[in-house]
């Protein structure tokens, strides 16, 4: 067969040649003019971009003929026209062996190279091993490597050419010099490839170049190898929608169309789009990449502007970039991106792939009827009037609040929707609030008895304390509800103590007496029964009962000695019901009293140990 692929048939022959490796090439060259020409090397890094490429350089370069009749020093670049050079490049030198390690990867086939290194080269000054895919080798295979790799003969050279350079031994890599190659840039890749049709004489887009630039993935190689099929598929000329229906790539404006409706949260026109791309034959799974490479082009638009170095990609993509960002916040991009990447993720193992793609699209427009916390903060802080009852504290009075986009301005949160079409009480009773947060959104609001709500808006559920709206109580009626006495701190602690059956039924018939901040217990019960009833635990839980009932500190003491009395307030502590217990609870008396709190509903974790 006479006809040669584009990427063997132009691939460098010289240092000058090779693109994007300027860092390796200008070492090498140095090298080799200041004679510092180490015996191994280790060439790492992404597939296609040139380190078989600048061994074989390497390689000619240390055998070429054409030296210096001075000094005998290889030249810096291979003349391409001697004898040695000619081989080398054809692959038949006898002096300078490439071998495949994923195939010969086994301690016998490096026994082999290890014994046939011992022997000068036949005709050249070097004899050079050129390993690919050197982390394939096994780890037998590189220890009977390691010594003559450490120690080689003067006219052997070790090259090994790896996508993984983490697999070889740390042993092999620290006797080796390891050069450590970078992707193509964009730019370049697209230079490349433009030279090349130039000299194949075909017609191409620039648009078309760029997306078989963007195709290559940071890779030469697999860019030239889609413009030898694209070539190939073509009659006359290379476009932009022969390259894009060749690798099979959804059309851009489709792209375009879905991010439009998910910036109008139409979940309609999105499943409409998605069977029109299935039904003519695109994978979910590419659709996905491509939309997850879309949203990262937007994000970047929308951050760095549009004619930002870090966007590589084509003039009339910048543009459609560029459109899509200002529908969306930075905030909206970052969260459709990380959407899109966990879809792309679980397409790979899931079976419905269809089901997958349409429900992360989904979700795309359903972030996008988010609210942020702090829009609805911020408007609240300004339309809330003065007068009214209830005061919002504990809010940060630096939240930042990010421009609205007008797709969102109008939008209403999906969870009052949701509770609006339930028909939710609790909807119904935070209407208040919801004229609160502005903008017509209904806001849920969660009460507790003590005067606490949790309002949910949006996404997100803020806590704040919001203050009853009770009518002041007079100053005799006040001190009524303040007046403390021993009967009342008594039935606080016993309330307290209530699944302490024994000390319980020791105090009920004890004599207390009210002095100061201390209240005193006599009971009817020897010393060594009360102190082992009445532990330090009882002892903190009976100050606390009696303080917060008394409201300030007190201390409850229970002494031996005291005669036996009748209690005239009757008590359930033990035998009662759980709700009794509560009812009598000195706290939930004194939230009643002064809150104007009700008991709905009452947990006994005991009943159900």
């Amino acid at each position: 067969m006479s006809y040669q692929v584009l990427a063997r048939k132009y691939r460098p022959q010289k240092f000058s040649e090779v693109i994007g490796q300027e860092h390796v090439t200008r070492t090498l060259q140095n090298a080799i003019a200041q004679e510092r020409i180490a015996h191994g090397y280790i060439f790492s890094g992404h597939r296609g971009i040139g380190k078989t490429t600048v061994a074989r350089i390497l390689a000619m370069a240390l055998n070429c003929r054409s030296t210096n009749e001075t000094t005998g020093k290889p030249p810096t670049e291979p003349c391409g026209i001697c004898d040695s050079c000619t081989e080398i490049r054809a692959g038949n030198s006898v002096d300078v062996i490439e071998i495949d390690a994923a195939t010969n990867r086994g301690i016998d086939e490096i026994r082999e190279l290890r014994e046939a290194a011992r022997y000068r080269p036949a005709r050249d000054r070097f004899k050079i091993y050129i390993l690919d895919e050197a982390h394939q080798i096994t780890d037998a295979a590189f220890n009977a490597l390691l010594k003559t790799l450490e120690e080689p003969p003067s006219h052997v050279i070790f090259m090994m050419a790896t996508t993984q350079p983490e697999d070889i031994p740390q042993t092999i890599r620290s006797r080796c010099q390891h050069f450590s190659y970078r992707a193509m840039k964009f730019d370049d890749i697209v230079g490349q490839l433009r030279d090349i049709v130039t000299k194949e004489n075909i017609p191409a887009d620039e648009n078309a170049l760029a997306l078989l630039a963007e195709a290559g993935d940071g890779s030469m190689r697999d860019a030239l190898s889609i413009l030898d099929q694209a070539i190939a598929s073509t009659s006359d000329h290379l476009t932009a929608d022969s390259v894009r229906s060749l690798i099979g790539s959804a059309p851009a404006a489709a792209l375009e169309r879905v991010m439009q409706a998910v910036a109008e949260s139409s979940s309609e026109k999105i499943l409409v789009l998605v069977d029109e791309l299935i039904g003519e034959g695109h994978s979910p799974t590419h659709f996905a990449r491509q939309l997850v490479r879309f949203l990262r082009n937007v994000t970047v638009a929308k951050i760095a502007g549009k004619e930002s170095s870090l966007l590589q990609i084509s003039s009339d993509e910048r543009a459609r970039v560029s459109r899509i960002a200002e529908l969306f916040s930075e905030e909206d991009l970052a969260r459709h991106l990380q959407i899109m990447l966990r879809t792309h993720g679980e397409l790979g193992y899931r079976h419905e792939q269809r089901f997958h793609l349409e429900l992360g699209l989904l979700k795309m427009a359903h972030a996008q009827r988010l609210l942020p916390i702090e829009q609805l903060l911020s408007d609240a802080a300004s339309s809330m009037p003065l007068t009214r009852p209830g005061i919002v504290k504990n809010i940060a009075a630096d939240l930042r609040r990010p421009d609205p986009s007008p797709a969102r301005s109008s939008s209403v949160s999906p969870f009052a929707a949701d509770s609006a079409r339930k028909g939710d009480p609790r909807a119904e009773a935070s209407d208040d609030l919801a004229a609160f947060a502005g903008g017509g959104t209904r806001a849920t609001q969660i009460s507790s008895a003590s005067g606490a709500n949790v309002v949910v808006m949006g996404s997100t559920a803020l806590a704040v304390e919001i203050s009853p709206a009770v009518e002041p109580q007079s100053a005799s009626h006040s001190d009524a509800k303040a007046e403390v006495n021993a009967e009342s701190l008594r039935d606080a602690v016993l309330g307290a103590l209530a699944n302490q059956q024994m000390l319980v039924s020791i105090l009920e018939s004890a004599e207390w007496t009210l002095n100061g901040n201390s209240l005193s217990a006599r009971a009817a019960a020897s010393g060594t029964m009360i102190e082992m009833s009445y532990t330090a635990e009882a002892r903190r839980v009976a100050n606390a009962a009696a303080s917060a009932s008394a409201g300030r500190p007190m201390k409850v003491q229970v002494e031996p000695g005291g005669a036996p009395q009748v209690s005239s307030t009757p008590r359930h502590a033990a035998n009662g019901s759980a709700r009794s217990r509560a009812e009598q609870d000195p706290i939930v008396q004194r939230m009643q009293e002064k809150f104007g709190a009700e008991i709905r509903t009452v947990i006994d974790y005991r009943e159900k140990q």
